[in-house]
């Protein structure tokens, strides 16, 4: 995994006064905190974060944090939107040590076409979108991806089905389902007969009936 350098600015004010103040000049109030080291308050520029954490490691970028000089190796562990306009408003920062594994979140991608489910009307739905894992952080996967291709009705994909890289420890219980099939609303409402509607056995049997009456009335 590649790693990507982002500058740390220390010394902000804290209080939501302040807060607002550096949003407001495009830097993101965050934390710096881990192995044993006391937390340290810093701003990193709205624009760099964004350029850090749009690699193929998305929020599990390897971080070459410059703080106040002092390059530390460090990951995302946490961050905060703004419940609108989803930009960062606050960013947690963890230290790691390169040898020592973490527990981190990783993606789940699906890859192919589950075409003897769609042949039935259905649609294979990813239940889970990421899965726990523990690993070095320079080992780190972009994501994990399933393939879909061999899907059917019946079948479901689970976490203990998932092929993971080497050195990578699942923390997610393994029976969880990733994948399921099921059939396509549309499908469903075909399944489902409209209120009032009669099947042709109860037509038929209603029709014999009216003209059992009538062949009565005529015998009369």
């Amino acid at each position: 995994m590649s790693e990507v350098k982002l500058t740390a600015i220390v010394g902000r004010d804290s209080g939501s006064r302040a807060t607002r103040r550096l949003l407001a000049e495009n830097l993101v109030p965050g934390v710096v905190y881990g192995l044993g080291e006391d937390p340290v308050p810093v701003s990193v520029d709205r624009r760099e974060l964004r350029i850090a954490l749009t690699t193929d490691s998305g929020l599990n970028a390897l971080l070459d944090l410059d703080v106040d000089g002092n390059v530390e190796l460090a990951v995302v562990k946490d961050l905060q939107r703004h419940p609108v306009r989803r930009d960062v408003t606050h960013i947690d920062f963890l230290r790691v040590d390169r040898s020592a594994t973490i527990d981190v979140d990783i993606p789940i991608h699906t890859e192919g076409e589950a075409s003897l489910v769609i042949q039935e009307e259905g649609i294979a739905e990813l239940r889970l979108t990421s899965i726990t894992v523990n690993v070095k952080p320079t080992e780190i996967p972009d994501a994990i991806t399933v393939d879909i291709s061999e899907m059917t009705m019946d079948k479901t994909i689970t976490v203990a089905d998932l092929d993971v890289p080497a050195g990578v420890t699942v923390v997610t219980p393994e029976d969880q389902v990733v994948v399921s099939a099921e059939l396509t609303r549309a499908a469903l409402v075909e399944e489902e007969p409209e209120e009032g509607e009669e099947t042709e056995g109860e037509e038929g049997g209603e029709g014999e009936g009216s003209a059992e009456g009538t062949d009565s009335g005529d015998e009369e």
